[in-house]
């Protein structure tokens, strides 16, 4: 069900009184104040998020946009979240197959025109899974991308009308990696071979020791961002 509230004073206060507070701490309001209606995302890069959310709300619902292009080993994290954590997994698709996308736009459309592939295997999907809830819960953190670098703790999603929950925001990547160590969270194996962010199989490439973690996102095309978070 949704939540009927004014949300922009809701989160602009939030997003105050939340500023310097754990992420623990910033999951148990959106928890508390949203309670069923509410949902992480994950891409499966890790399963730092599912694990954070689920400590603080057991069953809590965890989306994964299956785009048809994602690699195995991140279908098979996926699986593996499933298995291992107290989470309810939502398994999402988009409207189209891929078979039915290259009959009806053409072969490759991820190649000639990556913007449109995402919003219609990522983003649209997103807007669809997300209908039922007041707030979400993302993993995006300021230190990642230039687009990500006032990102709010708590933020009012104007284009679905919902509240975003961005509990690691102020993370570090020494934060992340501190975290998965000593709560031994699961991580997708394609990490430690060179992929430290991870989108679908034609459009990720490895990073050599010291590039941007994201640069392998895209590379040669100049896009940061599927969509999701614009």
């Amino acid at each position: 069900m949704t939540v009927s509230v004014d949300l922009e004073p809701l989160v602009d206060a939030a997003a105050r009184e939340l500023e310097d507070a754990s992420a623990e701490e910033i999951l148990r309001w959106a928890c508390d104040t949203f309670g069923d209606a509410i949902c992480v995302t994950s891409s499966m890069t890790d399963a730092l998020l599912p694990h954070l959310a689920s400590r603080v709300r057991p069953g809590i619902d965890v989306v994964f946009i299956d785009t048809g292009y994602h690699f195995a080993e991140t279908i098979g994290t996926r699986d593996a979240v499933e298995a291992v954590y107290p989470v309810n997994l939502i398994n999402i698709t988009p409207v189209r197959t891929v078979e039915e996308q290259d009959r009806d736009l053409g072969p490759r459309l991820f190649g000639r025109n990556p913007d449109i592939c995402c919003h219609l295997r990522k983003v649209e999907p997103l807007n669809r899974a997300l209908e039922p809830y007041g707030a979400w819960i993302s993993g995006l953190r300021r230190e990642e991308t230039e687009e990500r670098r006032h990102a709010g703790v708590v933020e009012y999603d104007a284009k679905r009308d919902k509240v975003k929950v961005n509990p690691i925001a102020r993370w570090s990547q020494e934060d992340v990696d501190s975290y998965i160590e000593e709560h031994g969270v699961l991580v997708n194996p394609l990490v430690y071979d060179g992929y430290p962010s991870i989108g679908c199989g034609p459009c990720t490439r490895r990073v050599a020791p010291g590039e941007d973690p994201r640069s392998g996102r895209w590379a040669g095309t100049g896009k940061t961002e599927c969509g999701i978070h614009l």
